[in-house]
């Protein structure tokens, strides 16, 4: 793959985390994993914290809007086993979220419970964010050009933060001007972009945005911005299409600003 010129325009860079800033085997095998196996002994830790009880408030929210919506939810077989009230009511929380992860969804109620989790497994050192090899000293260089940086990810704020600030590089969260999650709306959605511009403050022709998704690459096209489709290992195949329609890259290191060498 070529090496791909900025626009000259183009003052803001917009990164997407998954498959992007990150290999997508860290979000599935360590940070999903961890959500899975410690999913059921966090609630029952932290179960009377008001935090804690928000986000369970914030489950319970979605769940109603599924209900009404007529989108199907984990249905809970009679239990032989004698339960408290609150071990039947984490263990229903435990199926919501169990069931969310394997439907893949991205609600804020979601995210949420998880940015708390691994914040939990952050801190105490037993994970570290990963981020590829040329993603700093390409963010590095793009600063020193005048070049804002954002992320956008279905992952909450707090969770991008920690993922940076927490990195097998160390703290990077000096390297961002902003984070966006998925109060923005969805990343498949146009009008999620176009809020993103407004929030930013400048056009969305002015900002490039650098995915490993081309559903969310043409919601962003449709709103004026400039797209980067990024080619990982591990990332899904694009169809020949695909290729042929958008910019290409398999390396930060490849985007150039106009006049540099």
């Amino acid at each position: 793959m070529a090496t791909i010129s900025l626009p000259a325009n183009v003052s803001v860079m917009l990164l997407d985390i998954e498959g992007t800033t990150t290999p997508i085997t860290f979000v599935k095998d360590i940070l999903f994993s961890y959500i899975k196996e410690h999913i059921e002994d966090y609630l029952s830790t932290h179960w009377e914290e008001d935090e804690c009880k928000q986000d369970v408030q914030l489950l319970k929210k979605q769940t109603e809007q599924d209900i009404r919506e007529h989108r199907a939810c984990p249905v809970h077989s009679p239990d032989q086993t004698v339960h408290t009230d609150e071990e039947k009511a984490i263990r229903e929380v435990v199926d919501n979220v169990l069931w969310q992860m394997a439907a893949d969804r991205k609600t804020t109620a979601l995210k949420q419970l998880q940015g708390h989790m691994w914040r939990t497994a952050y801190t105490s050192g037993k994970i570290k964010g990963e981020v590829y090899q040329d993603v700093v000293p390409a963010i590095r260089r793009w600063r020193q050009q005048g070049l804002k940086v954002y992320i956008y990810s279905s992952g909450s704020v707090e969770a991008q933060k920690l993922l940076f600030g927490y990195s097998v590089e160390g703290d990077l969260l000096e390297l961002f001007d902003g984070h966006f999650d998925t109060n923005m709306g969805l990343k498949v959605e146009s009008k999620s972009y176009q809020r993103i511009a407004e929030r930013i403050g400048c056009p969305p022709e002015d900002i490039l945005f650098l995915t490993d998704v081309t559903r969310e690459a043409k919601a962003a096209v449709e709103v004026g911005m400039n797209v980067v489709v990024v080619v990982r290992p591990g990332n899904a195949e694009l169809a020949e299409e695909e290729r042929s329609h958008y910019s290409l890259i398999s390396s930060f290191s490849q985007l150039q600003a106009t006049g540099s060498a």
